[in-house]
């Protein structure tokens, strides 16, 4: 059974827009902040070919936070009313928050804690739900899913670098 959904105001909308971009660029900023000292460390250890100088990663995550806000936005205000469309936008959100969950952590496990090997699993598991995001996503709105797009091409290319630098630094 179809239910009506009244379409939300523009106030609501431009509020709710702000609100999702800032809460993964909040995430990252205080990931950032947590693991600022641990940078230094960063600059000294052995890295593998293609690893990306120190300064890069703040302007890499804070692109990719603000498009996978845009993308939880587009997720969110999905006027699609059916019972499967709105169970797909709960899963997608769900699914969304978890990631940035493991988002979250990763840095704290890789540069603070210096776990390398549980960061490279850590990462991984972050790696799946993101591929989950961009498949339930892309059920909702194809826009969504290209703005998680870019996420998983970072994040892929974390990996590569997580697991060499363990590699390369034990």
């Amino acid at each position: 059974m179809e239910k009506t959904i009244t379409p939300m105001s523009t106030p609501r909308k431009v509020a709710m827009f702000i609100a999702l971009v800032i809460i993964p660029l909040a995430v990252g900023a205080l990931s950032s902040f947590l693991t600022s000292d641990a940078m230094l460390e960063f600059d000294l250890m052995r890295k593998p070919p293609l690893a990306p100088p120190g300064y890069l990663f703040g302007v890499v995550w804070t692109i990719l936070y603000i498009l996978i806000g845009i993308g939880s936005f587009l997720l969110y205000t999905s006027s699609r009313t059916t019972d499967e469309a709105r169970r797909n936008r709960k899963m997608a959100m769900m699914v969304y928050f978890i990631q940035l969950f493991f988002n979250f952590f990763w840095s704290i496990l890789f540069f603070t804690a210096e776990m390398y090997y549980v960061s490279f699993v850590w990462l991984i598991i972050m790696w799946l739900m993101i591929i989950a995001l961009l498949v339930v996503s892309a059920r909702i709105r194809k826009a969504a899913a290209l703005c998680f797009a870019p996420l998983l091409i970072w994040t892929t290319f974390a990996a590569y670098l997580n697991l060499m630098i363990f590699l390369l630094n034990r």
